[in-house]
């Protein structure tokens, strides 16, 4: 199956400018819709399916301002890049605070759009469902978090101790977790939460565009520097800098962001003035970053300069007891979004949730709950309604047996206990197997699903002759 075509959104009263910048994002691979104002723009993201949006500042009926703000309100991921005159860059800079993923300067620089677009797409994959706010006051919400579970109960009170504190956070967590929703929490409970909350994806931006990314750049600085940009710390002065996947900033980097949060204070790239800014930073990664430092690719100095308070998140697996709260959220988000009545999940669909390993974490449960919304046919969700890959352990018991041992078994050979003794081998051997492949070779998360023990597990793979040449893959 080819991957699906990115649609991007060029909003510009401009003739020219549209037939430009559609022409080039067209042989870049993707597909592309114009409009000639923000009134017609507005129109359109509501009739489609919108990825990016690029819209100039300046326009009759709805300016890109105004645009920016309807259609974060509508789908806050939405990257908007906005396109912008020398005159009008400190209205572009108001702009990335409302919201804005980015901004480029006429006349552009193509690979510099190119570049933007790119990164503005991978950021918005990356971010994905990270997880999702839910409306304050339900049961088993605090800090637009949901759950109850003693992990979920450690992360509120470590939230109700920092929030409201300049103090640095390291926040630990696999993909899918809700490292972001955290981040945003922080600040949103804080004393900052009126000024801007910057985000980062620092596995978005290439290797080399990254200082200029986090610190600016003065015009004339390199190849298309056209104007002078800041950077997103200066975007955050006053408020808060999340920068998520930590891990992938480049080790010659490293320093100059150490210098930066120790003495709140850089320069530009190709400037000599030194910048002040006042910015609570937030980090966030999914590897591990001791093994990191050991591998000589992170800095310990910088590792402990960002390791104040850290906050580890849990894994869904490990507070399955969330699962049914999460459940229920994503049922009332997606009944609304899909114009469906689903209005429950059946019990043995429940303990189907319950039991899959969720290697993909929160993210994952909202794309299975989305898709079995859609594909719902009554009034609840059964476990038919799920993917196969999530109906689990009783999925895999129901494995037919080869017909030639049916067939010894009445024949007589062996005797029954003997022919059992072996059907029950080769059933063993198909439910260990396809619950290695289904949790991709993880060991730990095959042993959750099959009930057992770890090392049990292993015992039996290597009873069964599965260990040679297994994918097996530690936690």
């Amino acid at each position: 199956m080819l991957p699906e075509r990115k649609q991007v959104l060029i909003v510009d009263d401009e003739p020219n400018l549209r037939k430009i910048l559609s022409a080039q994002l067209t042989r870049d691979g993707y597909d592309v819709l114009t409009a000639e104002d923000g009134e017609q723009g507005l129109h359109l993201l509501r009739e489609h399916h919108i990825d990016l949006v690029i819209t100039d500042l300046k326009m009759p009926k709805v300016d890109g301002m105004t645009l920016l703000k309807r259609a974060l309100e509508e789908e806050p991921e939405l990257p908007v890049v906005l396109v912008t005159a020398h005159g009008t860059i400190d209205t572009a800079v108001e702009a990335l605070k409302r919201g804005a993923f980015d901004f480029v300067t006429k006349p552009f620089d193509k690979d510099e759009v190119r570049q933007i677009v790119a990164k503005a797409l991978k950021t918005r994959e990356l971010r994905g469902a990270d997880a999702t706010l839910a409306e304050g006051g339900s049961a088993g919400v605090r800090f637009g978090i949901i759950g109850a579970s003693q992990g979920i109960a450690e992360l509120y009170a470590i939230l109700e101790r920092v929030a409201d504190t300049p103090t640095t956070v390291l926040i630990t967590g696999e993909s899918g977790t809700g490292k972001e929703l955290v981040a945003r929490a922080l600040h949103e409970h804080s004393s900052r939460k009126d000024k801007p909350f910057i985000k980062v994806n620092c596995a978005a931006i290439p290797k080399e565009l990254i200082e200029s990314e986090l610190f600016g750049y003065e015009r004339g600085a390199f190849t298309g520097a056209v104007a002078s940009k800041p950077g997103r710390f200066e975007l955050a002065n006053g408020g808060t800098l999340f920068l998520d996947e930590i891990g992938e900033i480049p080790i010659e980097m490293q320093v100059k962001l150490l210098r930066a949060l120790q003495e709140s204070e850089f320069e530009r790239v190709g400037g000599i003035k030194t910048i002040r800014v006042d910015v609570r930073l937030v980090a966030a990664t999914n590897r591990d970053l001791k093994k990191l430092i050991a591998a000589a690719t992170f800095r310990e100095d910088l590792f402990y300069r960002l390791n104040v308070v850290p906050i580890r998140l849990p894994a869904l697996r490990e507070r399955t007891g969330d699962i049914p709260l999460l459940v229920e959220h994503f049922l009332t988000k997606f009944n609304d979004r899909l114009k469906k009545k689903v209005e429950g999940v059946e019990p043995e669909a429940t303990e189907q949730l319950v039991q899959y390993p969720w290697p993909g974490n929160i993210r994952e449960l909202e794309n299975v709950i989305e898709r079995a919304v859609l594909f719902c046919d009554t009034s609840k969700i059964h476990a038919s309604d799920l993917p196969p890959d999530v109906r689990g352990i009783t999925a895999l018991a129901n494995v037919p047996l080869p017909e030639a041992d049916l067939q010894a078994a009445l024949a007589g050979e062996g005797g029954l206990k003997g022919h059992v003794k072996v059907a029950m081998s080769r059933l063993e051997r198909e439910l260990v197997s396809r619950a290695l492949k289904q949790t991709t070779g993880n060991v730990t998360h095959a042993a959750r699903l099959l009930k057992i023990s770890r090392k049990g597990l292993q015992l039996k793979m290597k009873e069964l002759g599965l260990r040679e040449g297994s994918a097996e893959k530690s936690e």
